[in-house]
Parts: structure tokens; C-alpha cells; sequence
């Protein structure tokens, strides 16, 4: 999924709330001021950057009083002034190691991340969620180096990029209800070997391409040797259920399988930066 596909899918779901299509210099307030919509979410996001809080923070109590990230927020414990200094520095270099890497990668966290809940829960990782656009929570792992903050944060926009092209094109012709059920199920690139709900097991396939990408690029093999096999093994089997994917989502099945085939990282390299608005899909009814 590239840059084009990000702008167009935010600029869908903008013009679908106020009826006008931002310019691509106006997009992140767009989106921003798009999803503070109570609709959308339960609380604004900030005009502008990052905000960043932890568990003693508004979304943090949202997130525990419903129920959502609950394996991230099981266990949090209270986090004093120098961790949350710590991890606020290590967020930075990361979003600076980002730009380095690939400047189209930063501009999609950038657009697509508004806010970051850091805890210490224990959990070593990171989640979104399709009803909280814009939101991130992570629990930093104690080994954690600036590469790892760089991977949870472009690892969750890529899923935030996922969740707001579904809201705006739809990916599958069936519910995600309905794609639980056991026909449906994929094998899964991350978690090798077993099988998911297709549009999980989607999402896990397709996160694992930007991961490699930036691990290579740091000249560092280990997620790259993990999931070459896997991923290519989760593309065939992501393709036998190709007759529940929509037109938008067979796009990016296809996209994915090419990479999966070639594992060609200067590829990605040029397709995360290519195009401005595609215009290529009509918005699902």
C-alpha cells in the first residue's frame, strides 16, 4: 500500500464527512478535524503532531473502561517522570530513523498516527484498532532499541492505513464476523502456521512487508529470514479465497503476492512513494 493509496483513502472518508476533498498540503488537519467527529472517535484528535500520553492518560482509561487492548493494558503498572522521558526520546529517534529509511513510511505515520499511549504492561508490543482512527497504544519491551519503536510505529499505521481504506472502499465482501468462521481462515505470515480469519491473517501479511523493508534497510536479516517462507506460503493460500475480497482488496492481495513472490525491497522501496490521489477505485455504496 503506497503513499497515493493513503492520501486517497483519507481524502474519501474527509470528503464523506464534510463533503469536500482536502488539497494533499491540507490532508492531516483534514483527517484530524475528519475523525474528531464524535462519530468517529470519542475524543479529538490535536490539530496538529503527535500526543503522546500513558496510563494514567485519557485514552488510556477509555481503553480499559471498554474493554479494547485489554492483553496491552493487563498489568500496567504507574511509570514516573525519567521512563516517560525515556520512551518520549526514543519515540523521537524513531520517527527520525523513519524519515531516514523512507520518507513516504514517515509521512504515512505522520498522517496516520495522532496519538500514542506508551505503558509498561509487559506486553512488548503494540495495537490500533478500526474504531479508534488515529490511535496507538504500545508497551515497550525492557530490550527495546530505537529500530523496535520504529517497527511498532509504522507496523500500527500500516494496520490504521488498512482499517480507514476499508472504511472507505471495503476489502471483503463478507463481514469480519462472518470471515471467522473456519472456511475462511488463512494462514498466517506472523504467527506461522496457523490459521486466522482471512482479514487477519490480510493485515498480518501485509504488515510484514514495510517490517523486512526497514529491517533490511538497516542491514539487519532476522525478520527477513523469518518470514521470506511464510509470507510467501500465506500469499497462496490468502489467494484461494480471492472471490471475498472486493475490487479494492484484490488490489492489494495482488500487490502483496508480487512482493511476496519477489521479495524485491528496492520494489517497495519505489511503491511506497509513488502517486498523490490514485483515483482508481469508485467509493463503495
Amino acid at each position: 500500500m503506497n503513499i497515493g493509496h493513503t492520501y486517497e483513502s483519507m481524502a474519501r472518508l474527509v470528503h464523506a464527512q464534510t463533503g469536500e476533498y482536502p488539497t494533499a498540503e491540507g490532508m492531516s488537519g483534514a483527517y484530524r478535524a475528519a475523525i474528531s467527529n464524535p462519530a468517529m472517535r470519542p475524543m479529538a484528535a490535536a490539530p496538529a503532531g503527535l500526543d503522546i500520553t500513558y496510563e494514567d492518560g485519557a485514552w488510556a482509561d477509555f481503553c480499559k473502561a471498554n474493554g479494547i487492548f485489554a492483553h496491552i493494558f493487563k498489568g500496567a503498572g504507574p511509570t514516573d517522570g525519567p521512563t516517560r522521558e525515556a520512551w518520549d526520546n526514543k519515540v523521537t529517534e524513531a520517527l527520525a530513523l523513519i524519515q531516514e529509511i523512507d520518507p513516504s513510511l514517515r509521512l504515512m505515520v505522520d498522517l496516520l498516527v495522532t496519538d500514542l499511549v506508551i505503558l509498561n504492561s509487559g506486553a512488548d508490543g503494540g495495537g490500533s484498532a478500526s474504531q479508534l482512527p488515529g490511535v496507538v497504544v504500545m508497551s515497550p519491551g525492557e530490550k527495546w532499541e530505537v529500530l523496535d519503536y520504529t517497527m511498532c510505529l509504522v507496523h500500527e499505521a500500516m494496520h490504521l492505513n488498512l482499517f480507514v481504506g476499508d472504511k472507505v472502499y471495503g476489502t471483503f465482501t463478507l463481514s469480519s464476523r462472518e470471515l471467522d468462521a473456519d472456511q475462511y481462515r488463512a494462514l498466517s505470515a506472523v504467527k506461522i502456521g496457523q490459521r486466522r480469519p482471512l482479514d487477519k491473517a490480510f493485515h498480518a501479511a501485509i504488515v510484514t512487508v514495510p517490517l523486512m523493508f526497514m529491517e533490511h534497510h538497516q542491514g539487519k536479516t532476522t525478520l527477513v529470514d523469518l518470514y521470506t517462507a511464510s509470507l510467501r506460503d500465506a500469499c497462496e493460500d490468502l489467494k484461494k479465497q480471492r472471490e471475498h475480497f472486493t475490487p479494492y482488496g484484490r488490489m492489494l492481495l495482488d500487490e502483496l503476492c508480487a512482493f511476496g513472490e519477489s521479495i524485491d525491497f528496492e520494489a517497495v522501496a519505489h511503491a511506497t512513494s509513488s502517486g498523490a490521489y490514485a483515483g482508481y477505485l469508485p467509493v463503495a455504496a
